[in-house]
């Protein structure tokens, strides 16, 4: 795999995810009931936006830091801009935590967290930002396989983040099969699948597939388009759909993306929330 998440951190798309990331995480830590995170594809956990790769693409800057610079931004940005300032030296913004940083200085002691990492070189460096102290394990290993075989059963209280690169052929019936045998083991798990938005027809049709196989499970998508969709060799966009939300998620998600939309996009951009599932 050559996909490496350095190049795109605190980008238009993270922000979308990881905004969501946080309010689930708000969320799912009011009741007394422990939380199991699962992150299948957790990456390195914390990113130098100084860095090489970062400076390549330069995709923070319009990200990241224009949300930094946006005093007036909706609350529903307001966990993922403490994490940032907390990581960071007063008044920089060199690093950005990644999902695994996020999850970690959420959950509480009683809370158990579990990152899967196949890169080597990510699997060391998210070793040193994940001290077991903390309460997270780190696998080395295939989310994909992973994550079912430690997923508790229900009446857990489960979050399972699916964000592959989809840059495999079969990550999209890889995230398909992982949600299957997800409420098969755990009917109320709550699962968020981040995926890129490049053409219409391939996102309309997982999204439809996602609805088969959650069928009778609320199933919540939040979309943003940068541009219309008339190129499908370019990222236009990117989604996170969200299987058995919270009671609440639409709105802020909708903030979220109706922000990043106006901010970010293009002429002809679009941020909205769908409700594409019913409830059981």
């Amino acid at each position: 795999m050559n996909y490496r998440h350095a190049f795109h951190a605190g980008n238009f798309a993270d922000l979308l995810k990881h905004a969501i990331l946080t309010r689930l995480l708000r969320d799912l830590t009011v009741g007394a009931a422990p939380l199991t995170v699962i992150d299948t594809h957790a990456g390195a956990g914390l990113y130098d936006l100084r860095g090489d790769l970062s400076r390549r693409t330069g995709e923070a800057e319009a990200g990241i830091g224009r949300l930094m610079a946006d005093a007036d931004a909706p609350s529903v940005f307001d966990d993922l801009k403490a994490a940032v300032g907390r990581v960071n030296a007063p008044k920089e913004g060199r690093y950005y935590p990644g999902s695994p940083v996020l999850i970690a200085n959420a959950l509480r002691p009683r809370d158990r967290y579990i990152a899967c990492e196949l890169r080597p070189d990510d699997h060391a460096a998210l070793k040193q930002v994940l001290p077991r102290e903390l309460g997270a394990v780190v696998h080395k290993g295939d989310g994909w396989v992973h994550a079912p075989t430690v997923a508790p059963p229900s009446p857990a209280a489960l979050l399972v983040l699916v964000d592959p690169p989809f840059e495999q052929g079969d990550d999209y019936v890889r995230a398909l099969d992982l949600l299957t045998a997800i409420l098969a083991v755990n009917g109320r798990a709550t699962l968020a699948i981040w995926l890129p938005i490049k053409d219409l027809a391939t996102y309309d049709g997982f999204l439809g597939d996602v609805e088969d196989a959650a069928a009778g499970h609320a199933v919540l998508a939040v979309e943003i388009r940068l541009r219309p969709l008339t190129d499908p060799m370019r990222l236009n966009g990117c989604a996170v759909i969200v299987v058995n939300p919270p009671p609440g998620l639409e709105i802020p998600a909708r903030a979220a993306a109706e922000w990043i939309a106006t901010k970010i996009g293009e002429d002809g951009a679009l941020g909205r929330v769908t409700m594409v599932g019913g409830g059981a």
